[in-house]
């Protein structure tokens, strides 16, 4: 046989489209030639640990050149499938596989070749605090010094005096990286600075760590119940959720769980917390069971391979009972203080009985909570430590970071690779229960990867190291021009995608940089990028003033190497987003109802049918459009 058609993207082959809530009703059909006349046409689920299973599929005459068969499947209870259809004719068996291809019998069948259907608790929902409007994400050392005094600061601390220099990148002369230089930023910096992030249409706001922590990053997590003494104090977080509230945004905070630092007062390695206390000098103490020694007290488990990260053990009761206790964990002290949910850093290596108490602690809070995971992959069908993750199933994540996307536009703007951005984007909104896609968190920077300016127009950095990554920081100024050209052009597509534009601190003003710690630079407050600053806000106030967008049905509608145009719909209300990254004006074919392109103008230019070299473009319209695509 070789010929047949399913395309899971495409109504007339499977309904609903995508991820579907269980005890939802699936038709999933295919269409053969009216040449082949199988004995029997079969729909095989398969499931992790489980045996497939097959269902046979109802002949449906269909055109000239076609015969349809299909089968309808309402699956009960959230679980991962995936699927193929097995066609067993009398010269054989042929298995019709993703993308199309077929093969005869079951050698290589494996279901990274199926499709999927992934099928979700129908009790999730997007959760309210996460607004209409964009995230903003800030490294809180580096966004705003209020030259507050501060208490109780470790004298070990080198404490910078001047904002905007180079992050101290060369190791000491002991060889070691220790990331103990400070710019100040702090909590109240970040208060005074709410004005300026509801200019940016900011709805939510994502810090990275602010506990106690003996690293400018403080991913090296000292004592969970304080806040960093040169952030602040309890009162002063307590004063920015407070605020930012009164400006309609909500706070959320990195939670730190999978490791602490060995400088700690768990593990206190260094003996700052005393001689005779914390797991590395104790055998006794309260935290010893935390983690797992190989040799006490020198050898034991850390994240990958850093001893200044030991790894706790997430599935000890005591730890648990620490951090998720409704009445006297960690979560729940912050979350008093006003905090709207935690980020869970590297998700993947979390257990998912601990994922699922933080889960319950948290919503147990309201359901208006957050939990959104580290996950870099398609979060759907992720498998870590030979484990099937089911984070977007119900009652774990609410969502995840959503690296696809961001490799998906920065790719796109870049190369033009057409095919590659398409699938990148539609495969996670096929996969993606809605209410997760919905609150996906769509960067293209964030503290662990270059700005996307240096992404955009920098030399590649693949095999250089800190001294070449300093000395290219700053990007000449013919490629800085056009590198915010082509920023502009990546924004407008992340801005206007399935999910929440998440605005890593200084994109908005221009800051380039590789890895860490150059892409951590400080916000260049008095020298900013004022063009970029305002491109932002416009697009945060356009995000913002349309709140159908947050749960808008996805609809592509050009994707070549030159133009990419989409539409955004709910209901009568559509939104055009269209952007040529070429160098020369493109023909941009509108559809129904976005006729007189000029009454519908929101952003650009739009003339004669022509879409203006390397620029973007957004039209509003609401009313009846009989728009037909693959969805």
């Amino acid at each position: 046989m070789d010929f047949c058609i399913y395309d899971s993207r495409m109504s007339v082959f499977k309904q609903p489209f995508g991820a579907v809530a269980a005890g939802t009703q699936v038709q999933f059909s295919i269409h053969l030639p009216k040449d082949v006349l199988p004995q029997k046409v079969e729909f095989v689920l398969c499931s992790d640990g489980e045996t497939d299973r097959s269902f046979p599929m109802q002949f449906l005459r269909g055109n000239l050149r076609l015969n349809r068969y299909t089968v309808t499947f309402t699956p009960t209870r959230p679980k991962l499938y995936f699927y193929y259809f097995r066609v067993t004719e009398h010269s054989g068996v042929t298995h019709v596989i993703h993308a199309n291809d077929s093969m005869r019998g079951d050698m290589g069948l494996h279901t990274d070749r199926y499709w999927q259907l992934t099928v979700y608790d129908p009790s999730m929902h997007r959760p309210n605090s996460l607004g209409n409007g964009i995230m903003y994400q800030i490294f809180p050392d580096r966004f705003c010094n209020s030259g507050t005094p501060k208490q109780n600061v470790p004298s070990d601390r080198v404490l910078r005096n001047d904002w905007g220099a180079l992050p101290v990148y060369l190791p000491n002369e002991k060889g070691e990286i220790t990331n103990s230089d400070y710019f100040g930023g702090d909590l109240i910096g970040i208060t005074q600075k709410l004005p300026y992030l509801q200019k940016l249409g900011v709805t939510c706001l994502y810090l990275n760590p602010i506990f106690e922590a003996h690293s400018n990053h403080r991913y090296n997590t000292a004592d969970y119940n304080k806040i960093d003494p040169l952030l602040g104090t309890e009162e002063d977080f307590a004063a920015l959720c407070a605020e930012a509230k009164k400006c309609g945004i909500s706070v959320i905070l990195d939670g730190v769980f999978s490791h602490t630092g060995s400088d700690s007062v768990y593990f206190n390695r260094d003996g700052r917390y005393g001689e005779h206390s914390g797991a590395y000098r104790d055998p006794n103490s309260p935290y010893r069971e935390w983690y797992s020694f190989k040799r006490y007290p020198d050898e034991y488990e850390s994240w990958w391979g850093f001893v200044t990260l030991p790894n706790v053990r997430e599935t000890q009761p005591d730890y648990i009972d620490f951090i998720c206790n409704p009445r006297t964990g960690v979560l729940a002290k912050w979350l008093r203080l006003g905090a709207s949910g935690f980020r869970l850093d590297v998700a993947d290596e979390l257990p998912d009985a601990f994922i699922d108490r933080v889960y319950q602690t948290v919503k147990s809070f309201g359901e208006d909570k957050v939990v959104i995971g580290e996950v870099w992959e398609d979060a759907s069908n992720k498998i870590s430590y030979g484990n099937r993750r089911r984070y977007l199933l119900g009652q774990q994540l609410d969502s995840v970071m959503n690296y696809p996307f961001r490799n998906a536009v920065l790719g796109y703007v870049l190369t033009g690779h057409d095919d590659e951005f398409l699938n990148g984007v539609v495969s996670i909104i096929e996969n993606y229960p809605k209410p997760a896609m919905h609150a996906m968190m769509n960067s293209l920077s964030t503290h662990d990867t270059p700005r996307a300016i240096t992404v955009l127009v920098g030399e590649s950095m693949e095999g250089k190291q800190r001294p070449w990554q300093a000395q290219h920081h700053y990007l000449p100024l013919d490629a800085y021009a056009r590198g915010q050209v082509l920023l502009k052009l990546a924004s407008t597509l992340q801005y206007f995608l399935p999910g929440i534009p998440c605005l890593y601190y200084g994109d908005e003003a221009g800051l380039s940089g590789y890895a860490d710690p150059f892409n951590r630079c400080c916000y260049p407050w008095g020298n900013e990028n004022h063009e970029l600053v305002d491109w932002f806000a416009r697009l945060g106030q356009l995000r913002l003033s349309m709140p159908f967008l947050t749960e808008a049905d996805f609809l592509p509608l050009v994707v070549d190497s030159d133009l990419c145009a989409y539409l955004r719909i709910s209901g009568t209300k559509k939104l055009l987003v269209a952007i040529n990254r070429s160098q020369s004006e493109k023909s941009l074919p509108l559809p129904p109802g976005f006729e007189d392109a000029q009454l519908h103008l929101l952003l650009g230019s739009y003339q004669n049918g022509l879409l203006g070299a390397q620029s973007a473009v957004l039209m509003y319209v609401d009313n009846d459009i009989n728009v037909e695509g693959m969805f």
